[in-house]
């Protein structure tokens, strides 16, 4: 594969006795989208967190292009946006560098720019999910970790908000690693789909996506 941003290589993930996951290796192209798939409490979650390095303590190896971690923005189940900072502080604080263009562009393109100066009390639920969007890619990321972001909302807002992730996606292209228990949802976004089984939880199947949505 070419360009590869992330190696990783799991022997083994234990939480004590509880063996979660067994033998598991991934490559993740720099601007592929990748799902991981798999029955709930199968350790989807704790394999994300493996591969952004949030979750250290593994047997194995976590490789990433040039040896440093990259750039990573996450986008959760819930929004986590700080009440007491607008929609456009939000962003900037999760900036290292701040850059005022690339907030309002991801605003702008996630329908947001009206609201940037509310605080997300004031939001609804579907803004502020679109906001913690906004925030993930305003770090211009090399890797975005997505933790089943769509799982409580019903089916025509889990479309719209996987449309929008799909459009900060194609303003800022990036990797990105999806959790879901969703297939088709899975199917609607990834370029490659990597289903977990078994206990502890491998890799069981690997299945590409003939023509992810893109445009």
């Amino acid at each position: 594969m070419a360009d590869v941003i992330l190696r990783l290589h799991i022997a083994r993930k234990a939480f004590g006795a509880r063996h979660v996951l067994g033998e598991i290796d991934i490559e993740l192209g720099a601007r592929e989208i990748v799902a991981i798939v798999g029955p709930s409490g199968c350790g989807k979650t704790t394999l994300l967190r493996i591969a952004g390095g949030l979750e250290r303590n593994f047997d194995g190896t976590l490789d990433w292009r040039g040896g440093q971690c990259p750039r990573i923005g996450t986008v959760f189940q819930e929004p986590r946006l700080l009440p007491w900072r607008t929609v456009r502080e939000n962003l900037r604080l999760a900036q290292e560098t701040p850059d005022p263009a690339l907030a309002d562009k991801l605003l702008d393109t996630l329908g947001l720019l009206p609201f940037a100066d509310s605080h997300p009390g004031t939001l609804s639920l579907g803004m502020a999910r679109r906001a913690s969007i906004a925030r993930a890619f305003a770090v211009a990321p090399e890797l975005v970790l997505l933790d089943e972001p769509f799982v409580s909302l019903d089916a025509e807002m889990a479309a719209q908000s996987r449309d929008l992730v799909l459009a900060a996606w194609r303003a800022t292209p990036t990797a990105m690693l999806l959790v879901t228990h969703d297939r088709a949802e899975a199917e609607s976004m990834a370029d490659r789909i990597l289903e977990l089984g078994g206990e502890p939880s491998r890799i069981v199947a690997e299945i590409g996506v003939a023509a992810p949505r893109r445009s």
